[in-house]
């Protein structure tokens, strides 16, 4: 088995060519997919635990009688937790820990309220609350990620959310004992075993058992990322996420071996995921060819990284790191690492990046787990005017007015000329009626 990523050079006649073609995805989702979650949509929505106990059965042959044996308690989530490994549970708790510390951090950097008072004694400013309640959506079919759970559970929890409800397809009935205790290590309040569509609408509209909530945060597959659009209005959505990706600006001085492996953390996700290579030394690409080619077969999903890696990966040889820096603005990747001794030099040349990972030591996978800031990230180019999933995802902001005697009287007479320049008569005499002398 080969993977063979593309390679290209900026200075070709042909490389912009190239470069749009390897780049190219569709969002597009097939219209079929549409109809039949459209219908899911509606089903759950009119007929609520009924629809969902019909197509739970349908589609993950998990056939009860009631709800109530969809719905983990916080027993099972503690008992799953206590089951587990002590190093899984060791290993749950301190990543825990740092996500949490990262998003407490935030809070404070950014999620406080504030006021002033102006010259005339009017009180102005920014009430910042948090959500009542929020869905996360944990994939559970081809594999299952306790870190998700983490990633989106924590920050919620910090921004103050009062409940946090959890949604996670058990096919066949399986459940994923570290799914159900990172849910216990992060807080979640209520959980349930269902997915798809189904569950998007369920989180979404509510039933006679799953509460309605006021946000759906989590990745899923086409069914899911298509729900997602159709309810977005009626709740709030974190993004509609694409292939995972993997950016690496390398200046030669980071061993193959840990450059190709970090090219392997991300095409092992599925087929359509991109890992791509920039770097000016053609000695050095050739060389992490070479250890793409001696360490994949000791992959166990080596099928699915020599897919992803043919399919849409590229080493890419550049004039010069400058250079690569340009590139990676024009991609505005997912997961953007500087492989390099001297990664605080090219920093500040990076606009655009999910995460940036500085330094041959920092792994993507590290920070994916534990290093503390959030792994739901931007993809398809979005991050050029979106960010990481946050505890600012879990707020909202309310204005602060407070208008004094005194600021009504030079507030109003502005209000009233624009006002009536609009022709909002009503507005113009709510405004002049508050002046002490016409």
């Amino acid at each position: 088995m080969q993977a063979t990523p593309a390679r290209l050079r900026t200075d070709s006649a042909c490389f912009e060519a190239d470069f749009q073609a390897r780049l190219h995805w569709s969002a597009d989702t097939d219209a079929a997919i549409e109809q039949r979650v459209a219908d899911i949509l509606a089903d759950v929505r009119q007929r609520g635990d009924v629809a969902l106990l019909e197509t739970t059965a349908r589609f993950d042959g998990l056939d009860v009688p009631n709800m109530a044996a969809l719905e983990l308690t916080q027993a099972e989530l503690r008992a799953a937790f206590d089951a587990i490994p002590a190093a899984q549970r060791e290993a749950l708790q301190a990543a825990a820990a740092r996500v949490r510390r990262y998003h407490e951090a935030q809070k404070k950097a950014s999620g406080e309220s504030w006021s002033y008072r102006d010259e005339d004694g009017s009180l102005l400013g920014q009430k910042v609350t948090p959500l009542d309640r929020v869905g996360i959506y944990v994939p559970g079919g081809k594999a299952a990620y306790p870190s998700s759970v983490l990633m989106n559970a924590i920050p919620a929890h910090v921004a103050g959310v009062g409940e946090i409800i959890m949604v996670v397809p058990t096919p066949r009935g399986e459940k994923n004992a570290l799914v159900l205790a990172a849910a216990y290590v992060a807080g979640v309040t209520r959980a349930f075993t269902i997915g798809g569509a189904q569950a998007v609408a369920a989180l979404a509209y509510g039933t006679q058992t799953v509460p309605k909530v006021d946000k759906i945060t989590g990745p899923g597959n086409a069914y899911v990322a298509s729900a997602k659009k159709h309810v977005f209005g009626t709740v709030g959505i974190d993004m509609i996420a694409g292939p995972s990706e993997i950016l690496v600006l390398a200046d030669g001085s980071t061993p193959p071996d840990w450059v190709a492996m970090d090219l392997f953390s991300q095409a092992e996700h599925d087929e359509m995921a991109q890992s791509i290579l920039l770097c000016p030394d053609a000695a050095y690409l050739d060389a992490v060819q070479a250890a793409i080619d001696r360490l994949l077969p000791e992959m166990p999903r080596a099928e699915i990284i020599a897919k992803s890696l043919t399919g849409r990966g590229a080493l890419i040889q550049t004039r010069s790191m400058e250079e690569a820096c340009d590139i990676s603005n024009r991609i505005a990747p997912e997961h953007l690492e500087v492989s390099s001794h001297e990664p605080h030099r090219w920093e500040p040349l990076l606009r655009h990046a999910g995460a940036i990972f500085l330094g041959a030591y920092t792994s993507e996978s590290l920070g994916d787990y534990c290093a503390g800031p959030n792994h739901v990230l931007p993809t398809s180019g979005t991050a050029r005017f979106s960010s990481p999933l946050g505890v600012y995802d879990f707020q909202k902001r309310s204005s602060l007015i407070e208008v004094s005697a005194q600021g009504a009287q030079a507030l109003g007479r502005i209000a009233s000329v624009i006002a009536h320049g609009e022709g909002l008569q009503a507005h113009a005499r709510a405004a002049e009626m508050r002046l002490t002398t016409p």
